[in-house]
This record gives C-alpha cells, structure tokens and sequence, in this order.
C-alpha cells in the first residue's frame, strides 16, 4: 500500500510520522473520510470544501492550494490501483513541542491513505440494526462546533464503548438539552408519518455529506424533510429508523433501547432511500482514471456547489415547539 505523506508516496511501512506532531500529541488536526465507487470519488468537491472550512475554523494553514491536495488524493488512488474503496485525508498541525501552543508549529502535516472499509456486515444492512441510548453526552457546540471534523474524537470513542459494553455496533448521542445529536460516527435520520425527521446540525450533528445527499433523494422522491429537535420518545414511535455516514452509507436501525421499531424490520422507505443512495454512489463522482480535471471541480464558485446548497435550502427547520 502507498501512503501519500508531505509530498510523497510511500510504503505503508516508512508512512511515520514525529512523536512531536500535534496530532498525535493533542488530536489537533481536521479530517475527511472519502468513498470512491467503480472508479470515482463521490462528493468529492463537497469533501475536500468541508476539510478546508473545518481547518479554517480551527486556525489551521493546509499546506497546500485544494487544487493541489485533490491532485494528490486522486494520484494517491492511482497509485494503489483501486477503483472502490475508502480515503482518509488528514491533516495535523505538524510538530511543535510539548505544549499545547499551535503556534510553534510552523507547517502542517498532510497524510491520505487509501484502503477499504466495511463499517457492518452483510446481515446488518439486511437486518437493520440494534442500538442503544448512550450515557455520553455529544461535546456541546459552546466547546468544539459539530461542524469540525477534528482529529480529536475521545466523545465519540466513549460513546461507541458503551455501546460495545452493551453488546451493539452504534449509540445514540444525546445533546445536553437531552436531545438527539447524532449517533458515534454516524447521523440519525426517521420516518413517521410520510416524514422524514433528522436532528439540525445545531443540536450537535456532523453536516454530514451522506446526510446531505439522503436529504436530497428524499425531497426528489417527494418526502418531506424536517430539520427537528428529536427526543427518545420520538425515536421509540417512529415508523423506521435508519443511520448514515460515509464509512456506513445507510443502514436501517430495528431496535432502540430494547423498543422494538415497528416491525422490527428496515421499512420501504429506508430500503428504497438505500437503493437508490446506492445506484447514485455508483454511477456518479470525479473520475479517478479518466481524462477529466478534477482539479476544475474544487472552486468556492462552481456550480456544483451551487446547485447542492440550493437544493437545501427549501429544507423546513422547526423547533420541538413547532411540533
């Protein structure tokens, strides 16, 4: 396996990086996970946009123009002759020194892996999934903005224990208002109704980019979509449940805290939101192997761009209260 590292490919084997980088030493860095599909990177410009404001956000100088880093990404690919697989794209605030000061880091650190993933199995996308409540609550928005895909997800990691400790693959995070955030590395979408329901992104939700394009199926299927504030009660009636997030895709959910959801099986929502989230992924992404330009695709101007945030922008937002 290749590994991209400041500016070179290297053997999985010297892909090393200083005991003194920030990263390592204070999970002080933004990411990205990427999926590619039969020879193309989905999402890819709305990937690498996110990178970039999240490392905006934390005061953190990508070493490199997105034009250049998307190049990279995709060389990086090339170079491990994959056509469907997953990317990691992580950027660290480079090495310092043993305290926590970012400004004696002078350069950041690039790293891109490229390799597979299988966040369930089989059976589980068959058969939905089991989850629980966790008692972690999702790091409040005063702390760390949800919107930040930082390397620091000890949150996360003690919620996703818990659910292990319960003996199922994900948990629902709870906000401190006591409201549904999101899920251990996953966002949270149900159905009731007709509606389809998802927790804003100010109640502690990743903008996620499949939650994005979920949305955006749904409304072309003519779903409603609220934006709401959800509570346990909500989830426990729902007509289906289901997860999604880049390394998953889309999976139904069948159990909540030992509630039974419906019929204890993915609903025809669910099932046909997936297929067709699936037949989207496939067919659809910046070439990989082909002659297009991929850097042309990654400007704060392009029309992609454009018609993606405008397609949210008809997406109705209420309050609990609203209800």
């Amino acid at each position: 396996m290749k590994i991209y590292l400041d500016g070179q490919l290297v053997d999985e084997a010297d892909a090393k990086i200083s005991v003194f980088d920030h990263g390592l030493l204070y999970g002080d860095g933004v990411f990205e996970g990427i999926r590619f599909y039969n020879g193309r990177v989905f999402k890819l410009e709305e990937h690498m946009d996110r990178l970039y404001d999240s490392a905006k956000v934390i005061c953190l100088d990508i070493p490199m123009a997105k034009a250049d880093l998307t190049q990279a990404l995709l060389d990086t690919v090339r170079a491990n002759e994959e056509r469907d697989g997953y990317i990691r794209l992580v950027i660290t605030r480079g090495v310092g020194d043993l305290g926590i000061n970012p400004k004696l880091c002078p350069k950041g650190s690039i790293i891109i892996i490229s390799a597979k993933i299988k966040m369930y199995s089989e059976e589980m996308y068959r058969d939905g999934l089991e989850i629980i409540t966790c008692a972690t609550r999702r790091t409040s928005q005063a702390a760390v903005p949800p919107a930040v895909k930082s390397l620091n997800y000890l949150n996360n990691i003690m919620a996703k224990i818990e659910a292990h400790q319960a003996g199922v693959p994900e948990a629902l995070m709870l906000n401190e208002a006591g409201y549904i955030a999101e899920c251990t590395a996953d966002n949270f979408f149900m159905i009731k109704g007709g509606t389809l329901f998802t927790p804003p992104v100010s109640a502690g939700a990743l903008r996620g980019i499949t939650r994005g394009t979920i949305i955006d199926l749904a409304e072309e299927a003519g779903i409603p979509v609220k934006e709401t504030e959800l509570t346990r009660y909500d989830v426990f009636v729902a007509d289906e449940c289901f997860l999604t997030g880049t390394g998953a895709e889309m999976v139904g959910v069948v159990k909540v805290d030992s509630r039974v959801i419906a019929d204890g099986q993915p609903g025809p929502i669910t099932r046909m939101l997936l297929e067709k989230f699936r037949q989207l992924t496939r067919s659809t992404g910046t070439p990989i192997f082909g002659e297009e330009n991929p850097a042309a695709d990654v400007s704060a101007d392009s029309p992609i761009r454009d018609q993606a945030e405008a397609s949210h922008s008809h997406v109705e937002v209420v309050t609990a209260a609203d209800r």
